[in-house]
């Protein structure tokens, strides 16, 4: 947290007294820094069993084997004590615009053509994504078509304090992470509100149920039933250290004991040792088939270090395994797709209803490719109002601020087309608001900004769709500081949403 953070740890009981209380009850709705500290206390106190008891949990960095052996160095996940104020009238644009955005991540992928050609100029200055183009380019050799497409998505939204929209940051087709702990966050505010909420002015009734890692197994589920081999298992492609992994096990959790679904844990390099390819186009890992590939990893460089985890990728996708995802929805998520989509006359080409096109557009945000000269010079000039924005997914990868103009001016003296590696975008400015955030047992009041992720979740087999659904959300909020906004990445907290 930033140096203004108030800190406090927390004593392990705190008796409360009337008189303790009083005046907490009038104060103005969600303004959490003038809650009475005894008050805070106990309600930190409470938030912290409950998250331990429940499972609101990540492995400790500072802890050797907290990212490989479950159980190993737990500590509670960043969150915040109370929720977060958002708008219902914006809330239901976001939870209206996800069926939407699912089916244009459908129809774009499907379009080959316009993948290559879009990336084409990517291609040549960023070595991963080319190695991506790489993998489709064989796919469409082969003339191989997905028959069943699996995508879980998370489209991410913060709200403009000066245009009053609600504008779109980025699109996640590939390991759209917390839809567990997401989900968990929920409920322990929901439970604080149940206790609380007299006292603060708070309805617990205001915070939107969260089930997106139960509609997110369901999706997994219906997938495997689709690929139709009740011994295949369905397989979690995830990196060798991984923190967040309680996360992806609530999924596990949820996809065994809800719908009797066995899945099981590899690595890329791995898959690359263990697989098998049989002329049918099976995949098996060590021995055991594979009916749906959930990929928790892959989306950095940093998953690929050497060609064993690129031969891996290559082998799944020649394979008849359902993808999560495809390589050519991989592609569709790419901040350059996202604003070749921006441009006029181009979500024509995927969508027929006008009324949900205009819906799109309203969200967009200003969306710039560097070989237009106008938008550079005022990016130049005027730097703060713009975000550089590599081709990368997993947080910490943005140009913010004074960094943009010299970016910009490095690019422009080398001459180079290192350029295509980036698109800019309008920066979004939301509103600040008090909060109090939790981080490794203590308490942290400060300013934030919040950014809205909405789930969702869309399968097909062939031309017939079985599910397109809004599925859960999650709500980040990070110091109002701060240019990045990743959880896992250590920049944000977990939060909810709090109707108003």
């Amino acid at each position: 947290m930033s140096q203004q953070s108030a800190s406090s740890s927390l004593p392990p009981t705190l008796p409360l007294r009337r008189g303790d209380l009083e005046g907490t009850a009038a104060l103005p709705l969600l303004e959490y820094h003038a809650i009475n500290q005894q008050l805070l206390h106990k309600i930190a106190y409470d938030a912290l069993v409950w998250s331990s008891l429940h499972g609101l949990v990540t492995g400790d960095k500072s802890v050797e084997r907290s990212g490989s052996v479950p159980g190993v160095g737990l500590v509670h996940a960043p969150f915040t004590l109370l929720p977060a104020s958002f708008p219902q009238s914006h809330w239901k644009q976001a939870c209206e615009l996800a069926p939407i955005f699912n089916e244009l991540v459908d129809r774009v992928s499907q379009d080959g053509e316009f993948l290559q050609e879009s990336l084409s100029r990517t291609k040549k200055v960023d070595e991963f994504t080319s190695r991506l183009l790489d993998i489709h380019s064989k796919m469409l050799e082969l003339n191989k078509k997905e028959e069943i497409c699996l995508g879980l998505h998370r489209s991410d939204y913060m709200l403009d304090e000066q245009s009053k929209s609600l504008l779109q940051i980025e699109l996640n087709t590939i390991s759209s992470s917390f839809a567990g702990l997401g989900g968990l966050v929920t409920e322990l505010h929901k439970n604080i509100l149940s206790h609380y909420g007299e006292l603060l002015g708070l309805n617990s009734e205001r915070i939107p149920t969260n089930t997106a890692c139960n509609q997110f197994a369901e999706a997994l589920a219906k997938a495997w039933c689709e690929y139709n081999d009740s011994r295949a298992v369905i397989m979690f492609v995830v990196q060798a250290e991984e923190r967040n992994m309680y996360d992806q096990h609530m999924l596990s959790l949820a996809l065994r004991e809800r719908h009797h679904i066995t899945s099981v844990r590899k690595t890329l390099a791995q898959i690359d040792q263990e697989a098998e390819l049989l002329p049918d186009g099976k995949l098996y890992v060590d021995g055991q088939a594979i009916s749906v590939i959930y990929f928790r990893a892959g989306y950095t460089p940093l998953d690929y270090p050497s060609e064993s985890e690129w031969r891996a990728r290559l082998l799944m996708e020649k394979s008849s395994a359902i993808k999560c995802p495809s390589i050519s929805y991989h592609l569709a998520g790419t901040k350059k797709i996202q604003q070749e989509l921006a441009k006029p006359n181009v979500l024509e080409r995927y969508l027929e209803n006008k009324d949900e096109i205009v819906k799109l557009r309203k969200c967009f945000a200003g969306l710039w490719s560097l070989d237009e000269s106008d938008i550079i010079e005022r990016a130049i000039e005027r730097p703060e109002l713009f975000v550089m924005k590599p081709q990368r997914e997993g947080g910490g990868n943005n140009i913010y601020g004074d960094a943009v103009r010299e970016t910009l001016q490095k690019l422009q003296k080398a001459g180079s087309q290192e350029d295509a590696a980036y698109i800019l975008m309008q920066r979004i400015f939301p509103t600040s608001f008090a909060t109090i955030f939790m981080r490794s047992g203590s308490c942290h009041k400060n300013h934030a900004i919040s950014e809205l992720g909405i789930f969702g979740t869309y399968l097909r087999n062939r031309d017939k769709v079985i599910v397109n659904e809004q599925s859960g959300y999650l709500m980040r909020t990070k110091i109002s500081s701060s240019d990045e906004g990743g959880v896992a990445a250590g920049f944000a907290a977990l939060d909810s949403v709090y109707l108003t």
